[in-house]
């Protein structure tokens, strides 16, 4: 049962991987210099250096929509690629680059959370895959949602 459910997974990682969705990048577009055995090419290496990994949008009215863009620099001797963003929960969203920040290059990660429906203390995540080394990088957005009755 277990092999199956393996082949059934991989099945549909395949089928999914095909679509051929354009805003997607390339594969040959994502240089990852790590090598099998572990040791890291001297050359182009990106590195993503956040000007902060966390922000905390205060207080919210339940049902607003906030957004909030995280600035970053390339400080790594190679192009920066990032192949995804997945966040905590379906009530935040992102935005990124799809194309390579060069070394040097600025850009940002636009992160927007939807309040509705959720009263109290919030706390969401979003997981940057890139390819650095680390290959990911987490980003948390803080909110406490109010009632609007409360205004």
């Amino acid at each position: 049962m277990r092999l199956i459910n393996n082949l059934l997974i991989l099945g549909i990682m395949a089928i999914s991987a095909c679509n051929g969705d354009p805003s997607r990048l390339p594969a040959d577009v994502v240089n990852i210099p790590n090598s099998a055995s572990g040791s890291v090419s001297e050359n182009a290496l990106p590195e993503m250096k956040f000007v902060k990994l966390e922000h905390d949008f205060g207080q919210v009215v339940m049902g607003e929509v906030v957004t909030y863009a995280f600035k970053f620099r390339n400080t790594g001797k190679g192009d920066l690629v990032i192949a995804n963003i997945s966040a905590s929960c379906g009530c935040t969203a992102s935005n990124f680059p799809k194309q390579p920040i060069k070394p040097g290059e600025e850009n940002f990660i636009e992160v927007s959370f939807n309040s509705e429906g959720r009263l109290g203390f919030q706390n969401k995540t979003l997981t940057v895959a890139a390819n650095t080394q680390p290959g990911t990088i987490v980003l948390t957005i803080k909110a406490k949602v109010v009632s609007p009755e409360l205004q």
